[in-house]
């Protein structure tokens, strides 16, 4: 077992999914996004789903429509589903209403828009179950996020339930959880080599630092 919770976000593939299902992640996301590059389709969802068991299987939105949000929910029985920044607080409610736990991401441009990201989680805190904080796809490096940014980051992980997603070192992620307080993290899929092959060696590394044992 793991000692934080993980999402794994857009899986597109079985080999990913039965990868991070073994490690016991607690969340196996799916973008269901049409026009996003990782989207994958409903039916692969439910084929690869198939193989898999022991995680909740979440798809992963962006601007949809409450009413498509929960379609998919009800056609693919989702868990949780995810929703982008700018999803709007309407949609929030009818997901909360529906009784559909939802994570919400928070994509971090620069580190000076942290003051506005919590205000906004603050109006969003009531429909949302967990934030996630995402340095990554804005190439924002951990160094300077520890050199700018570290009471704020904690304060926030005090004050939110985040998943952090961020380029930390393996070794350091120990750490990380630490020092910030975060939820968890949020890790991504990736494609594959070749069919029913790729190579985790860095995942393997950060899964075994956070790997423990029940005595």
């Amino acid at each position: 077992m793991l000692k934080t919770k993980v999402k794994a976000s857009a899986v597109t593939n079985l080999t990913d999914a039965r990868y991070f299902a073994a490690w016991e992640v607690e969340w196996l996301g799916f973008n269901l996004d049409t026009g996003a590059a990782d989207y994958i389709p409903p039916a692969n969802v439910e084929a690869i789903r198939e193989w898999v068991d022991g995680v909740k299987i979440l798809g992963e939105f962006n601007l949809q429509a409450n009413d498509e949000i929960l379609g998919a929910v009800d056609m693919l029985k989702l868990d949780a589903v995810q929703v982008g920044m700018f999803a709007d607080l309407q949609t929030l409610k009818a997901l909360h209403k529906a009784e559909v736990p939802v994570i919400q991401e928070m994509v971090v441009q620069d580190l000076s828009e942290l003051d506005a990201i919590a205000t906004q989680m603050k109006a969003n805190e009531d429909q949302v179950q967990y934030f996630v904080l995402d340095f990554a796809k804005n190439n924002l490096k951990w160094a300077d996020i520890q050199a700018n940014a570290p009471g704020q980051l904690q304060e926030l992980c005090e004050e939110f339930p985040i998943l952090l997603s961020a380029d930390f070192p393996a070794g350091q992620v120990e750490d990380v959880l630490e020092n910030t307080a975060a939820a968890g993290i949020s890790v991504r899929g990736g494609e594959e080599e070749k069919v029913g092959y790729k190579s985790f060696d860095e995942l393997d590394d950060l899964f075994e630092a956070l790997e423990t044992f029940e005595e």
